[in-house]
């Protein structure tokens, strides 16, 4: 094209998207520039299309803006957006007013992500090709042995390198050997050598490698040898801090101070680079130990009993990877039980909390595996660690975990209490309340729940409007959890049980066949617990018609087993009441309890609670002769008398006394039954012996056969058979004196 063909030079801007900037409050405005030369004719010679984008700042953004005028400023000052377009800016406006800034967060360190240590920079790129030569140092002394592993490691630290590598035998095999034998003369060398099987061992391919050279039974070797060199080193130190007097005027004193800065310089450097060898050790054990054969092995080479000495460090890095460590270790229970023997969560005390987000995070992990063992759990309370767990339940980052350990540390009765003596149930209760439409989470309500089962919790539970607002909660959702959290406040007793009396009439309408069957199961759990002198259950009964309900409920089969027994037990709270035991008695609700007892004669707790209602009837005179006159009652607790179950056995004995007191006949009955098996063992023996000696012997059997003259006179001495008859007369003298003596005092 010559120049004099150009005529003029036309420029053309057409809009495009706009955005928000990803870090900055300002808006990314792109647009397309479209420059074309013009001929003579106006054609186009030559076009040329450039994308662009201009960044509007504001400054001016606060939470205060207002964002639809400023949407009308921004389209009105940048021509390159259409007037059309307010209502996009407008939005995208709103988002950087509420867009949050981003937080300085710390990472996990992965094992790929090693940071480069002390020792691995070197003046030479490293190349794969060069590989032989470097191979060749490592024959030399300990400074070209270093510089030799170290350009190894440079290309073991890429990925793309391991393979070529790998093929590498004479490479491999060299650096074992090295690592073998000369670890202990440089900390250094033993580092570089450890990190490059290290990055092999972070690809599982490569794990048969590093067992072929056994690199992690030297690993163990190294850490162990490690850990003594550090208990040396600290001896050493507080040997020299005892050696200072406390005065300093003298120069000798000044010298030895001297000499124990200089001791303690020396030592900072040599566990920085101690810390190293063990962090990169370490790593390569975590990953070996993703096979639980290889695991094994170094659980019996005592690797939990080294993780945990490490953990009175105090370099957070080297604290990360070993609690990973451990609670990866932790879910095998001979692991968890070697924790148990050496004070872990003693040591793990010290860490919760911590500024390190990934430390307190992992640590928290490992206490959870942990808190499953019931006396870790104790001793979880014993070093204090409640009150500090407590306190992390208002970490969004960490609420989820602390509120599991929490849980599992308030299902023992013991601990319980100790939970009255922090801030935690102000914080759960608030936490319930907030959860406004929404279910409540399981571990939040079931923490709730162990906590209520306590007298003293359940008394800071309802402080203030707290049990108002939890019935208000439960009858609106019909939450069962929730009810069931009630339902444990309603079991103490003392002022607690008072406050229930404005809540009667609110629960007693919620039992009902349309209502939900878990619901109904807590609704007449707490009713049951409701053992009030103030409380008219009559008055209870007819208003709501719950009669008819009690009953239909008592058939084998009508419902499920768990309703069934919260309606026995409901009506043995009622049957307290003289007028709601005559009601129950008339409705025909013995019978249909004796049927029900049939049924389930083989369940202890539906068979307790079913002698109870019996036990309760008892007291009340109408009740009494209907149970007595009406129904086999009394032979099934004459049967039950003597049951396994201790429970039954002493509700079983209250009834049939307060029964045999009040009826002659079935007094007898009852003292009959109680002499037969309190004796029964003795009239055993006896009946036993008897059927022995009536025996006829056979010719030849009879040991004192020849002697036929005792068959006929009395030698003067009582025979065998004699004195049996005379102990069983005897007894039975006993026992008849004692019905006609018994009877005597009744009358």
């Amino acid at each position: 094209m010559q120049s004099d063909d150009a005529q003029y030079l036309k420029r053309k801007v057409k809009p495009g998207n706009i955005d928000v900037h990803p870090t900055e409050k300002a808006l990314v405005v792109h647009y397309e520039v479209e420059a074309s030369i013009r001929g003579e004719r106006g054609d186009a010679v030559h076009e040329e299309r450039k994308e662009c984008q201009k960044i509007i700042r504001l400054k001016s953004l606060n939470a205060s803006t207002d964002v639809a005028l400023l949407a009308r400023k921004v389209v009105e000052e940048c021509k390159l957006i259409h007037p059309s377009k307010v209502a996009e800016v407008e939005h995208l406006l709103f988002y950087l007013q509420n867009r949050k800034k981003p937080g300085k967060e710390k990472k996990l360190m992965k094992p790929r992500e090693l940071t480069p240590f002390e020792g691995m920079e070197i003046d030479e790129e490293a190349n794969i090709n060069k590989i032989d030569e470097y191979v060749e140092l490592l024959y030399e002394n300990i400074p070209e042995k270093i510089r030799g592993s170290t350009l190894i490691l440079h290309l073991a630290r890429n990925p793309d390198n391991l393979e070529e590598l790998l093929r590498n035998e004479t490479a491999l095999g060299a650096l074992a050997r090295v690592l073998r034998e000369d670890w202990k003369q440089s900390v250094e060398l033993a580092t570089t050598i450890v990190y490059v099987f290290f990055c092999f061992s972070s690809f599982s391919q490569f794990h048969g490698l590093i067992t072929h050279y056994k690199i992690g039974a030297l690993c163990m070797n190294i850490i162990e040898h490690e850990l003594k060199r550090y208990d040396l080193w600290q001896d050493e130190l507080d040997k020299k801090i005892l050696n200072i007097p406390l005065r300093d005027e003298d120069p000798d004193n000044l010298a030895l101070r001297k000499d124990h800065e200089k001791a303690y310089k020396k030592y900072q450097s040599l566990l920085v680079k101690q810390e190293q060898l063990l962090r990169v050790a370490l790593y390569l054990l975590l990953n070996l130990a993703e096979d639980t054969r290889t695991e094994l092995k170094m659980r019996n080479k005592n690797i939990v009993h080294l993780l945990v000495k490490t953990l009175d460090r105090d370099s957070e890095e080297l604290l990360v990877l070993v609690v990973s460590f451990l609670k990866k270790l932790s879910i095998f229970l001979e692991n968890k039980n070697d924790m148990a023997e050496l004070d872990t969560v003693e040591k793990l005390a010290r860490l919760v909390p911590c500024e390190h987000e990934d430390l307190l995070n992992v640590a928290l992990r490992l206490l959870l595996n942990l808190s499953f063992d019931t006396g870790l759990r104790s001793k979880m309370v014993q070093v204090g660690l409640l009150p500090k767990l407590t306190a992390l339940l208002g970490s969004e980052s960490h609420k989820q975990i602390v509120m599991c350990i929490l849980y599992h540390i308030s299902i023992d009765d013991r601990s319980k209490s100790m939970f009255a003596y922090t801030d935690c149930i102000p914080q759960l209760m608030k936490m319930v309340f907030e959860h406004g439409e929404e279910r409540i989470d399981s571990e939040l309500i079931s923490f709730c729940i162990n906590l209520a089962a306590n007298k003293r919790n359940a008394h800071i539970i309802c402080e203030g409007n707290g049990l108002k607002m939890l019935m208000k909660r439960a009858l609106k959702f019909k939450d069962p959890l929730l009810m069931k959290m009630i339902r444990n406040i309603s079991q103490h007793d003392g002022p607690l049980k008072q406050l229930f009396l404005d809540y009667v009439g609110d629960l007693a309408a919620q039992i009902g066949p349309d209502e939900d069957e878990e619901f109904v199961i807590e609704c007449l759990g707490t009713l049951a617990n409701l053992t009030i002198p103030d409380l008219d259950w009559e008055l209870l009964l007819r208003e709501y018609n719950l009669v008819p309900y009690l009953k239909d409920h008592l058939k084998p089969g009508s419902a499920e087993d768990d309703l069934i027994l919260e309606v026995v037990i409901m009506i043995g709270t009622v049957s307290m009441d003289d007028s709601c035991a005559v009601m129950l008695a008339k409705s025909g609700i013995i019978p249909a309890l004796i049927e029900l007892l049939n049924a389930q004669q083989e369940d202890d707790e539906f068979v307790c609670q079913i002698v109870y209602v019996f036990y309760q009837m008892v007291f009340h005179q109408a009740t009494r002769d209907v149970i007595i006159k009406d129904t086999q009652a009394p032979a099934y607790l004459i049967d039950l008398m003597h049951d396994k179950n201790t429970e039954i056995r002493k509700v079983c004995d209250n009834t049939l006394d307060i029964i045999a007191e009040y009826d002659e006949e079935w007094g007898r009955k009852i003292q009959s039954e109680k002499f037969r098996w309190h004796n029964s063992q003795w009239l055993e023996m006896v009946e036993s012996r008897q059927m022995d000696e009536a025996e006829p012997y056979l010719y030849g059997d009879d040991p004192d056969g020849l002697e036929q003259a005792d068959l006929f006179y009395s030698t003067g001495k009582k025979s065998p058979k004699r004195k049996h008859l005379f102990f069983f007369y005897f007894m039975l003298f006993v026992y008849l004196a004692g019905t006609i003596l018994g009877q005597y005092i009744f009358k």
